[in-house]
């Protein structure tokens, strides 16, 4: 697979071969030590930024994906504006955070190959499928340490809905209904947004209710950071819906976690759930 300086200029075989729509496929055929689980790890300890909380909620109108900005190593913080969403393709989008992203990078050009090659894109339900694949894959890596659990939320065209699949280490994939939650802060996370989360919320109300979500979640794990208002640094909030993936700007995401900071200056607890 490798340049050859005495090539005429044609194409090795390989990328001539009629065969699957995977990019995935096509490279653990021909180059398999390029797959992020293929590759070697040094010898010792590892030693890589962790720690990560993203969250999803759906409402009427699509998903919002919203993750922190925190990366932790040890008792240190590795980073403080780590970005954990991203765009997998024009409908859907992945949280996670680490090594993971190698695997995101990999995975939207897996998306991008299939609508190439097939004149057509991949279901939602077929993404989350391709997804699951990539991860059963890095099993090797994570029974090292190094797992990858991601989120993966996307418009559904078929069903005109937003939806949104978790993941275990092995690969298993399961549809989570309303909303969810992943990594260090995902206990607290889940459980702000199992009390304040409605299935008639707003595009408004559900990107309000992942950033309250991120702010507990920061308030009782150390890996995850909130609202940094000194340094400028606020959680990434997607939304997706039938008009395709938005990210909130730098001044809408600032505007939200201002107006949740200041509402907390008189409930640090956050907002209250009615009892009945």
């Amino acid at each position: 697979m490798e340049a050859n300086p005495r090539s005429t200029g044609r194409l090795p075989a390989a990328f001539l071969t009629p065969g699957s729509s995977s990019f995935l496929d096509f490279l653990s055929a021909h180059s398999p030590d390029l797959l992020p689980g293929h590759r070697k790890l040094p010898e010792g300890i590892v030693e890589a930024p962790h720690g990560t909380t993203i969250v999803a909620a759906t409402f009427p109108g699509g998903v919002v994906l919203a993750g922190d900005r925190r990366a932790t190593m040890g008792n240190m913080i590795a980073q403080r504006d780590i970005e954990k969403v991203f765009p997998a393709d024009e409908y859907s989008a992945v949280g996670t955070a680490g090594l993971a992203v190698e695997m995101v990078k990999l995975f939207q050009l897996e998306l991008e190959h299939f609508e190439k090659v097939e004149g057509a894109t991949l279901s939602l339900e077929g993404k989350a499928n391709r997804l699951s694949t990539m991860i059963r894959g890095n099993l090797g890596m994570a029974m090292q340490g190094l797992a990858v659990v991601p989120l993966f939320a996307g418009w559904d065209e078929g069903k005109e809905k937003g939806r949104i699949f978790s993941y275990d280490v092995t690969g298993g994939r399961s549809e989570e209904h309303g909303f969810a939650a992943t990594g260090s802060g995902s206990i607290f996370a889940r459980g702000s947004m199992k009390k304040l989360y409605r299935d008639d919320l707003t595009e408004q109300q559900a990107t309000t209710l992942v950033v309250q979500a991120l702010y507990d979640a920061a308030d009782d794990d150390s890996a995850t950071g909130g609202p940094d208002l000194a340094r400028r640094i606020f959680p990434i909030v997607t939304v997706i819906t039938d008009e395709g993936f938005r990210r909130l700007t730098e001044a809408e995401s600032s505007e939200l976690a201002r107006s949740i900071t200041e509402r907390r200056l008189e409930q640090p607890d956050g907002p209250r759930a009615a009892l009945l």
